[in-house]
């Protein structure tokens, strides 16, 4: 399974649109090779570089696989500022790594609206059939 975005390529720089400076929107993820059998998605994007530990920006799941993962449906979890939204690479200082995981599913999660990345990974277990990452880079 590959996921990849138009807007920019794995390692490069993620544009301001994307971020607290720019518009704050979600870049447009498009996942190949998601296998046979998988009934949903789930998205968590992650920054590993946060001073205080790892800041959960988008929380996602119940993903429907046929549709790139910005389209509508599915839910939306909770982030680490407790919004069940995307909200953008924003470093305090330095530039960080932001991992943009996609998860192909046997199942879809059941999980509510503002769910946890935490609870997203619990539920997530014995049904991940294959994962993706998109790394990107951001620093003001």
């Amino acid at each position: 399974m590959r996921v990849t975005s138009p807007s920019f390529e794995y390692g490069r720089r993620i544009p301001a649109r994307h971020t607290c400076d720019g518009d704050g929107v979600p870049p447009r993820l498009d996942v190949d090779g998601i296998p046979a059998g998988a009934i949903s998605l789930a998205v968590l994007v992650e920054d590993p570089d946060a001073p205080g530990g790892t800041w959960v920006h988008w929380v996602r799941f119940d993903l429907p696989p046929e549709s790139p993962v910005a389209a509508e449906g599915g839910r939306t979890g909770a982030n680490s500022w407790r919004r069940a939204a995307y909200d953008g690479p924003c470093p305090p200082t330095g530039t960080h790594r932001y991992l943009y995981r996609v998860y192909a599913l046997s199942d879809t999660l059941r999980l509510p609206d503002r769910s946890t990345a935490a609870e997203v990974r619990a539920a997530m277990e014995g049904t991940v059939l294959d994962e993706a990452v998109l790394m990107g880079r951001y620093g003001r």
